[in-house]
């Protein structure tokens, strides 16, 4: 069948027969109107084509609002629960400019529009413009639910690919600061009597995020050979807390301690061990490392806000409890490590990874090597000419 093209009024509009899959009938479809009578022409040699292929959408009148809202459902059971939160809050934020939108009518140029005004006045209390990081998150969300609409044969085509998310300014890796180790030092010892001393203390000393910190079971602990297992993460969905696992094969990993660092622990667990007989019945047993006096997990965001206090307090450099991680691949990096070890122990994905987040770190390290190289091959201090 070739199709045929329409006038309308002012406005051209393909018509295409195909047969309804359930009953064998013959129906005509109507396409989209056209400006023109050659932009019609265009889209008809497009469907035909896709007709003849097996490609073929019929047209639908379901909205973008509609279709976002199945989606969220289905993928329910495929995302982690912090990646459909997250979802949630994109769909949010886009919802207003594109419910009511039909979905096979939203075009790239619709979503830069959309894009244009979330930069401008995209948050919701009103108070200004989202962020360029996330605006492009709204893109990557839409980018995937049109995705899996064409795979769903709902769209034909992925309108997202014809769209232009805001450019990332500078640098994607969100600035950061980092402790001398004599800082990181005096910080452990203001916060040595806090009842969650060794969580500063194993955040400090491994590198490990603050969800894994405060996931580690003491089943995942082996205090005789001084080393532990990360083998869950606790996390916040909205205010709620949900265990969760790391994000990728190499998250799962060992970590090994230092003495001193297995040595806390232990006095931790007695500590512990005093407070669950004090607790008696009221003790809930989680078998989590940390936790609070009757043995309910530790919510991360007080833990953040409690290392906040104990910062202030201490009088040293500000930093984010997160940068107790960078200031352990930093130090380890300058100590002369191989970024591979430091890689292997931080979880990440490459070592290109960690060599791309800590570069200001290589270039000291490269100066040492050439010394170091041109010392064992020259033999000391030599004018090469």
């Amino acid at each position: 069948m070739k199709g045929s093209v329409v006038k309308k009024g002012n406005r051209y509009y393909v018509v295409i027969e195909d047969q309804d899959p359930d009953t064998g009938d013959r129906k005509r479809r109507w396409h989209s109107g056209f400006g023109t009578k050659a932009e019609a022409e265009d889209e008809r040699i497009r469907l035909v084509a896709a007709q003849q292929t097996g490609g073929y959408i019929p047209p639908s009148a379901d909205t973008v609002g509609e279709y976002l809202e199945i989606w969220l459902t289905t993928i329910n059971a495929t995302v982690r629960a912090t990646t459909l939160a997250s979802y949630e809050v994109q769909v949010r934020r886009a919802l207003p400019y594109l419910a009511a939108v039909p979905l096979q009518k939203v075009t790239g140029s619709l979503l830069n529009n959309m894009y244009g005004q979330l930069l401008e006045s995209g948050r919701a209390d009103g108070s200004g413009g989202l962020s360029t990081a996330s605006v492009r998150r709204v893109h990557a969300m839409l980018h995937r639910a049109f995705r899996d609409a064409m795979r769903w044969n709902h769209l034909s085509r992925n309108p997202a690919d014809a769209a232009d998310p805001p450019k990332e300014r500078g640098s994607l890796q969100r600035p950061f600061r980092t402790w001398t180790a004599v800082q990181l030092r005096q910080s452990l010892q203001h916060v040595r009597d806090d009842r969650l001393y060794a969580a500063y203390v194993l955040a400090a000393m491994t590198g490990m995020r603050r969800g894994e910190v405060l996931g580690l079971r003491w089943s995942d602990v082996d205090l005789e050979l001084s080393r532990i297992a990360i083998e869950q993460t606790l996390v916040t969905v909205g205010h709620d807390l949900l265990v969760s696992t790391p994000k990728s094969a190499k998250g799962r990993r060992s970590v090994d301690l230092d003495v001193g660092t297995a040595t806390i622990l232990r006095e931790h667990a007695g500590r512990q061990a005093d407070e669950i007989g004090k607790a008696d019945e009221l003790w809930q047993d989680s078998d989590l490392v940390f936790t609070d006096p009757i043995g309910r997990p530790v919510h991360p965001n007080t833990f953040t806000k409690q290392f906040r206090q104990q910062i202030a307090a201490a009088a040293l450099p500000r930093i984010r409890l997160h940068d107790l991680r960078h200031t352990h691949a930093t130090l380890a990096l300058k100590s002369g490590q191989h970024a591979k070890v430091v890689s292997e122990r931080l979880g990440h994905a490459t070592v290109a990874f960690t060599l791309d987040v800590y570069s200001h770190v290589v270039p000291g390290m490269q100066k040492q090597l050439a010394d170091q190289f041109g010392a064992m091959v020259f033999g000391g201090s030599v004018e090469v000419r």
